[in-house]
Parts: C-alpha cells; sequence; structure tokens
C-alpha cells in the first residue's frame, strides 16, 4: 500500500479519492536521466504520489516542442507500475482551438506518451472566452470514447467556468469538476476570494493547486533560468521577497520551504490534490513530509502565514 499520512479526497464530487501529491510534466522529465525517471515514477506510487499529469507543450506561449511526455510514457513503461495503480490527467489547449480539435489533441498526447486513456484531464488558458457550448459537447464526446473520464479548468476567468457549468447542467452533459489555479502561500485572491472560492465551498469544484512554489522560487529563494509560469499581476518582486520568511516559518516546523508550501495548501479543506514539478527523487522525498505536517499541524501552518499573501491588488476573477 502507498505510504500516506494525509487522507486522500477525491478530485471529483463522488468520485474516487486520488493522491494528495500530484507530479507535473513541464520542464520536468526532460530534466533527468531515463534511470531517474523509473525511479522517480515508482518511488511517487510508493509515496501516494502516483498523479501524473502528462501534457504536449507544442502550441501558443508553450510552442516548445517538448519531449517531456514522450520521456514520461517511456519511463511509465520501464517503470512496471501498474496503470491501475496511478492516476493520469492530461492536457488540451484552446490556442488554436477549433482549428485544432480537442479529438486530435488528445489522441496525438496519448499515442506520444503511449497511453491508451487518461482518467481526466484539464482544458487549458485562452485568451478570448471560447465557445463554450460546443468546448462542453467536444469534453464530453471525448468522455463518451472513453478516453478521459472527466474534466476540469486551468486558471479560466470565472464568468466562464460558470457559464460551462450551466450550460452541462442543461444539457444533461458533464461540466468541469475541479479549477487548476495558481494557488500558494503568496497567490491566494482567486482561489480563496469571491470568484472561485463560494464554487469550492459548495462541492461544486475542487481545487488542484498548481504553480505553489512561483517556478521554484519559494522552494529555494533563487529565480531558475528555465521558463515558469506567468507572472500575473506583476508580483513576482514582491513573491520573491517573502523567500526568508517562508524558510524561516519552514525551519520552525522542521521542513522545506516546499514543503511547508505544500502543507499550506492542502490545508485548505478545498484541495483535492497539489501539482509540483520534481526533477530529483530527493525533491520529491522532501515534499513528502508536507503530509505529515498538514495532518499534525495543519492549523497552525495556514496561521503561521496568516499575513504572508501579495496578490491582494491582483484581481481575482481568473483573468489571466
Amino acid at each position: 500500500m502507498p505510504e500516506s499520512t494525509h487522507p486522500r479526497r477525491p478530485l471529483q464530487t463522488g468520485g474516487a479519492p486520488v493522491p494528495s501529491l500530484a507530479l507535473g510534466s513541464w520542464n520536468t522529465w526532460d530534466r533527468m536521466a531515463p534511470e531517474e525517471a523509473v525511479a522517480l515514477i515508482r518511488r511517487a506510487v510508493e509515496l501516494d504520489a502516483g498523479f501524473f499529469d502528462v501534457a504536449y507543450y507544442n502550441m501558443g506561449p508553450h510552442a516548445e516542442n517538448s519531449t517531456t511526455d514522450i520521456l514520461f510514457g517511456q519511463a511509465l513503461r520501464a517503470s512496471g507500475v501498474d496503470r491501475d495503480d496511478i492516476v493520469l490527467c492530461g492536457k488540451l489547449w484552446l490556442w488554436d482551438w477549433p482549428n485544432q480539435g480537442f479529438r486530435a489533441q488528445l489522441v496525438e498526447s496519448l499515442q506520444r506518451a503511449g497511453l491508451d486513456r487518461f482518467d481526466t484531464l484539464v482544458v487549458g488558458d485562452y485568451l478570448d472566452a471560447p465557445d463554450l457550448p460546443r468546448l462542453v459537447a467536444d469534453v464530453n464526446a471525448l468522455i463518451d470514447e472513453g478516453l478521459v473520464g472527466s474534466w476540469g479548468i486551468n486558471n479560466w476567468r470565472i464568468a466562464d467556468t460558470r457559464a460551462a457549468l450551466a450550460e452541462a447542467r442543461t444539457r444533461g452533459l458533464a461540466g468541469p469538476a475541479f479549477a487548476q489555479l495558481k494557488y500558494g502561500i503568496a497567490r491566494r485572491s482567486m482561489a480563496e476570494g469571491d470568484a472561485y472560492g463560494p464554487l469550492f465551498a459548495d462541492g461544486t469544484l475542487t481545487l488542484q493547486a498548481s504553480d505553489v512554489f512561483e517556478g521554484g522560487i519559494l522552494a529555494t529563494g533563487r529565480t531558475p533560468q528555465r521558463k515558469i509560469g506567468a507572472d500575473v499581476g506583476g508580483i513576482r518582486e514582491r513573491i520573491a521577497a517573502l523567500y526568508p520568511e517562508v524558510a524561516r516559518v519552514a525551519g520552525e516546523f522542521g521542513v522545506t520551504p516546499a514543503a511547508l508550501g505544500i502543507a499550506f495548501c492542502l490545508a485548505n479543506p478545498a484541495t483535492a490534490n497539489v501539482l509540483f514539478g520534481a526533477s530529483r527523487l530527493e525533491q520529491l522525498e522532501q515534499n513528502h513530509a508536507a503530509l505529515a505536517l498538514v495532518r499534525d499541524h495543519g492549523p497552525e501552518v495556514r496561521a503561521a502565514l496568516s499575513d504572508v499573501a501579495v496578490d491582494r491588488d491582483v484581481r481575482a476573477d481568473g483573468v489571466w
């Protein structure tokens, strides 16, 4: 059985509980040797972190022609891990949709990684509001075909998320089950404010926290040279200035700053799991300490960081 010190929560209301720790694919699997990737996957399953976000980064701001998804698939097969022991989350991009349809995107992503299906998927970023009736119908066609089980959204404007939910209800279709949002010690307004907060509170959606470390800044105190997520609101300098305080609080709890950031997110009842990147086994081991921390000191972690957020002046309705 996986080593877990924190109860699993469902990503979809009424669905099966998922691992609390989720591993991302952006700039991860292409930063380690094949044998290291295999070891990381095996250990992730042992540590109840067997939730893997798998995406083909090939369009819009992610037109990187990355091979990280291919490398993950190769490592997964070499690991010998049973498919039923993991959760796989795919991603659909809206940058060139509907010119490049969802089915074509998903089939290509599955083929590249050597997979037969995704358990769930995230419909990604956009600039202009998409055709929501068509979008909901297109995603449900993938569900009906058995290519995916459920879906969520990634940093959408709250009005469009509510419209997608309403469209799905009206037509008796599956609406978004979760929201993958930028959320963590420094950025809270979108997930905890009046935009998404009510949908989490009433159980309409669950929260998957992403960009928790601000590209690693809140984990190490350094800004990496590699590409990291968008600086919504232009507050990255303020976030970087928080690191000494985050490190101090982490030291008081006897964990790394990264583990502290994960525990902060999991201590929010809305959070189903936390998505982070790990390119070394040591990082995964250290981050796993977050589960025991939130079990034993969740409220204290939240209290110790109650006044640290720096995005209170950033628009919180999901306009990214």
